[in-house]
């Protein structure tokens, strides 16, 4: 696998005031009014990132599989410096370079994108997987861990079930029971996809976990990356030495 330079925008953010403006700027974008790929077709991509903050280091990865089978298709992985500071709400200012570099190494279209966070459910209703769709032009929704700041009823026992995440009296999202009885998962649009198709997704995708299988795949796949550009690569560089910026591609 032959490394790609990741290279951080030479006019990236690097204020709070600028990030917020560049969101406010590229929101005005997002499109709302497309359903998406019926799930269960075509190909879906999960993207995920690791950070190693002492080294000033972040992974990204993505994982290409076939929404029919979940096969894994091809992946790709990407390691540069952390391109923004931790501020809530700006994530993902900290991510999209790295992501774009795993997302352009693959060898085939990604298809859908799922996120392993926020698009519309954001406090300025720009979260990544919003930032990452009018970027790229791909379709992509967010599959997020928790509800953020928001608030929702829990949804009802059994798989399937979901309730609205609200933001006072706004749908932001919707929680989605993909296990009987487990602990929700919180869903919302990114770009080129309705909600209700991007819960269909999230629940094809997740035929026996939590969370789906593309971001399952793409969190152990960056944090894979990561270790290995913690430890360096022998004969290349001391162990311990962070490898320069870089990505690995390879098809299944």
């Amino acid at each position: 696998m032959t490394p790609v330079t990741v290279q951080i925008p030479a006019d990236w953010p690097a204020t709070e005031e600028r990030a917020r403006a560049v969101q406010d700027e590229l929101r005005a974008h997002v499109v709302l009014d497309e359903p998406g790929p019926p799930p269960g077709t075509g190909r879906v991509t999960g993207v995920d990132v690791a950070y190693d903050d002492e080294r000033d280091v972040v992974a990204a990865a993505a994982v290409v599989l076939d929404a029919e089978s979940l096969a894994v298709v091809a992946e790709a992985t990407a390691v540069g410096r952390i391109s923004f500071p931790y501020v809530p709400g700006l994530l993902a200012f900290r991510e999209i370079p790295t992501v774009l570099a795993a997302l352009e190494a693959l060898p085939c279209p990604p298809g859908l994108v799922v996120c392993d966070g926020y698009g519309l459910a954001h406090p300025r209703r720009f979260g990544l997987a919003s930032h990452l769709g009018v970027l790229t032009g791909l379709p992509t929704l967010g599959v997020a861990k928790n509800p953020f700041t928001f608030t929702y009823d829990d949804p009802d026992a059994p798989r399937g079930s979901t309730s609205p995440l609200l933001a006072g009296a706004e749908e932001v999202g919707r929680a989605v029971r993909t296990r009987d009885a487990v602990k929700p998962v919180f869903v919302s649009v990114g770009h080129r996809m309705s909600l209700g198709n991007a819960c269909a997704h999230t629940l094809a995708l997740a035929p026996a976990y939590r969370l789906p299988e593309t971001t399952r795949r793409a969190d152990a796949l960056c944090r894979a990356a990561l270790r290995t550009a913690a430890r360096g690569v022998p004969g290349e560089r001391a162990p311990g030495d962070v490898p320069g910026p870089g990505a690995s591609t390879r098809t299944i």
